[in-house]
């Protein structure tokens, strides 16, 4: 009886045991297929890669560090951030830069060279010369007094030496572009009568496509160059894009436009508002830029004369400005008359300048109105403005 009874407590200890062995064994395989799916690559196994592989993964990496916040550093709030704008180059550095290109337009003084290095000239060499200054549209006023006075020097002289030759046409030359005339831009803050500071005011004229727009954007980029504050006025109302090329020539160098929102708007009155802004920031200089007008359009520029009156309501008009195609020749004579009658010019910006062989034209205007040209444009770059150099641009006719 006791052996019977203890024969079912042997069984259910050696069941127990062979489940325990075989659930050990399960683990155990299941836990070595487990280990067998997992790959590890060994750290001192150098994997090869091709060239293009290895530079996506270069890239991939620069990005990364790129993104990566150093500890301790904090983010950056987004309305608290300041895109880095554009320095304009400087004044010096760019008249350096330019001159080579202001020796493009020097067609008139190598023709007047290689015809004053012939030695004995004939009738028919001087005629050549005067064809040669009339077709650079030196004027005919001018071209007679540069020819009477290149027979005198180079007779008295009694030479065909070219050095000298080239010396006795750059007197000429300078003579005439005339390098005491003040070519400065009168950019000086003033004092109202009521004590507080007034902006100097520059009015811009000038016919459709002479580039007026873009040279007064240029011209804020060398105001700010030189550390002036600077406001645009966008009275150019009848062309839409107008104010908005304006707006994205001021914000590449951080200078604000004044502008309607009203397509057509009365010029006067956003020239007036302007400089009343201008006045209000204490602002060192505001450009107002105009509706390019045809010359014989007699109601269009008894409007610029409104626009002028107005905005010396605010503040006196200190320089204005006409901006000429170099390239339209004698055209433009006609068009600096009728604008220097209406508002009075103070001085000329010659644009398109390079690659002509119209040089003279720097000569004529200023003899037909007795203003200087204060700025030259020699290209289509951002900073291709520059202060006319007299000495610097006579040099480069005849280099």
């Amino acid at each position: 009886m006791g052996e019977t009874e203890a024969m079912p407590e042997t069984l259910i200890i050696i069941f127990a045991v062979v489940l325990v062995l075989v659930v050990g064994i399960g683990l155990y395989a299941g836990s070595r297929k487990k280990k067998s799916d997992t790959f590890r690559l060994d750290e001192s196994i150098t994997p090869v890669l091709t060239e293009e592989e290895a530079e996506a993964l270069e890239r991939a990496e620069a990005e990364v560090a790129a993104e990566e916040v150093p500890l301790g550093d904090e983010p950056v709030d987004p309305q608290t951030f300041t895109a880095t704008l554009e320095r304009p180059e400087s004044v010096p550095s760019r008249m350096e830069r330019l001159r080579a290109r202001l020796a493009r337009s020097g067609g008139m003084g190598k023709a007047l060279l290689a015809i004053l290095s012939r030695g004995d000239l004939t009738e028919d060499d001087w005629d050549e010369i005067e064809e040669t200054l009339l077709v650079a549209d030196v004027g005919l006023e001018a071209s007679d007094e540069l020819m009477e006075n290149l027979r005198t020097q180079t007779k008295v002289r009694g030479t065909t030496d070219p050095a000298v030759v080239r010396e006795i046409l750059r007197e000429q030359l300078l003579a005439l572009v005339d390098p005491s005339l003040d070519r400065t831009l009168d950019t000086t803050p003033g004092i109202g009568e009521d004590g507080g500071q007034h902006p100097a005011t520059v009015l811009v004229v000038g016919v459709n496509g002479t580039g007026k727009t873009t040279t007064i954007g240029k011209l804020a980029r060398v105001l700010v160059a030189e550390d002036r504050t600077v406001l645009l006025g966008a009275a150019d109302t009848f062309r839409a894009a107008a104010a908005d090329q304006l707006a994205t020539w001021g914000e590449r160098v951080g200078v604000d436009v004044v502008r309607s929102d009203i397509e057509g708007a009365d010029p006067a009155s956003v020239a007036f508002e302007a400089v009343a802004e201008g006045r209000r920031r204490e602002t060192d200089v505001v450009i107002v830029d105009t509706a390019g007008r045809l010359q014989n359009k007699g109601s269009l520029m008894d409007e610029l004369g409104k626009i002028k009156r107005v905005m010396e309501k605010q503040a006196p008009v200190r320089e204005v400005l006409l901006v000429i195609d170099a390239t339209t020749g004698q055209n433009a004579m006609s068009q600096a008359k009728i604008f220097s009658e209406v508002v009075g010019i103070t001085g000329i910006v010659l644009t398109k300048l390079d690659g002509t062989a119209k040089g003279g034209i720097v000569i004529n205007v200023q003899r037909t109105l007795g203003v200087p040209v204060k700025f030259v444009g020699l290209g289509e770059g951002a900073d291709d403005l520059a202060p006319f150099d007299p000495e610097g641009f006579v040099d480069a006719l005849i280099s």
